[in-house]
């Protein structure tokens, strides 16, 4: 009796949360570039609010790329940077690895200004780095922090009641 009490008291508290603006089913993940402050390599999670990516089977990703000693970091979902970014790597596996090289982009193209880049070749290093298992996992602690201790009261008061 106490176990179907449980499971009532928690399927009464998705909604409750919900009200609140959290979206359960979807993966939240920073977004951000590393010129805002506080999204470089020391992240500061206290700056940045993450946002519900907007697909149901969507990842977090990070993109390092670095030229010399410059480093520019990327936080979003994939789906926001599907149609901009043409050099995603095929495997989205959680891990990170090298950006592939888009032998199609600007063959067809003389341009002689240098500054527009338009075969992507400015950076020596472009770095992807995908993660899907954990909320917020493109830098910071997960929303399980917030819902385990949600999830012991409602216990504490079942057992209690």
């Amino acid at each position: 009796m106490k176990t179907i009490l449980f499971l009532y008291s928690v399927y009464a508290l998705v909604p409750a949360l919900s009200v609140y603006g959290y979206d359960i089913t979807a993966l939240y993940c920073y977004q951000c570039v590393s010129t805002h402050p506080g999204c470089a390599t020391p992240f500061n999670w206290l700056w940045h609010w993450s946002q519900p990516c907007p697909e149901a089977n969507d990842k977090c990703v990070k993109i390092i790329e670095r030229k010399g000693a410059s480093e520019v970091i990327t936080r979003d979902c994939l789906s926001s940077l599907r149609g901009i970014r043409t050099d995603i790597p095929a495997d989205h596996y959680e891990g990170c690895r090298p950006a592939p090289r888009d032998v199609k982009l600007a063959n067809y193209v003389n341009n002689s200004i240098h500054e527009l880049d338009i075969r992507r070749d400015y950076y020596d290093s472009i770095e992807w780095c995908f993660c899907y298992f954990d909320n917020r996992c493109n830098e910071s602690n997960s929303l399980h922090t917030v819902l385990i201790p949600l999830l012991l009261i409602s216990a504490v008061l079942t057992v209690l009641l």
